[in-house]
């Protein structure tokens, strides 16, 4: 859950509060939505940014 809330945060510039209201789904589904976001904006092999589904548990 902290590695959702801080990549939302961190991209969208939402507070602890608005994340921690979304449920689980919603805030795995706003996840994927900013991770397609920044795959087409970085279309390059090189990926500048990370998509939080390809980041290791415990990391």
């Amino acid at each position: 859950m902290y590695k959702e809330m801080a990549f939302i945060s961190y991209y969208f510039h939402w507070s602890d509060e608005a994340v921690l209201g979304l449920d689980h789904s919603s805030r795995r589904r706003w996840c994927r939505e900013i991770s397609d976001i920044n795959s087409s904006i970085n279309p390059s092999n090189q990926k500048k940014e990370k998509n939080i589904f390809e980041l290791k548990p415990g990391r």
